[in-house]
């Protein structure tokens, strides 16, 4: 009897731990599209070699005057099709569709962000910063 409380006392505690680190590390907490232009794209890592970039967002102005805003996305992509297309686009003005994490995972990235698809490529064009 007390090794049968045992045994469903491990299962238990077994199913919460999968379910909190996929709530933690899988679970895809939101997504969206962001849109500028992309800053730099590199592939580093010291034990996981990760995609990582950044996207410099048109637009300066935030809610509360006085107060600055990043106008930066940091982002990670794990998808190597989809890094090839950004490496071929730098300097153009991007639409990135990304996806969301509670935490990043070392093979996937330094970011919680994920960019999974690039949704447009267009020239850039300096007074998209002025619209």
């Amino acid at each position: 009897m007390k090794q049968r409380i045992i045994t469903i006392v491990l299962i238990i505690f077994f199913l919460v731990l999968a379910g909190v680190v996929y709530y933690r590390y899988y679970f895809v907490f939101g997504d969206g599209t962001k849109a500028g232009t992309m800053n730099y794209f590199v592939h580093k890592g010291n034990l996981f070699k990760t995609y990582e970039g950044r996207l410099i967002q048109t637009g300066i102005r935030t809610p509360t005057q006085g107060n600055i805003q990043s106008n930066e996305f940091m982002f990670s992509v794990t998808d190597p099709k989809v890094a090839d297309k950004l490496n071929r686009s730098s300097g153009a003005y991007l639409e990135l569709h990304y996806k969301e994490y509670k935490n990043p995972l070392p093979w996937r990235g330094v970011s919680s962000f994920v960019v999974d698809s690039v949704l447009a490529v267009r020239p850039y064009n300096p007074n998209q910063m002025m619209q």
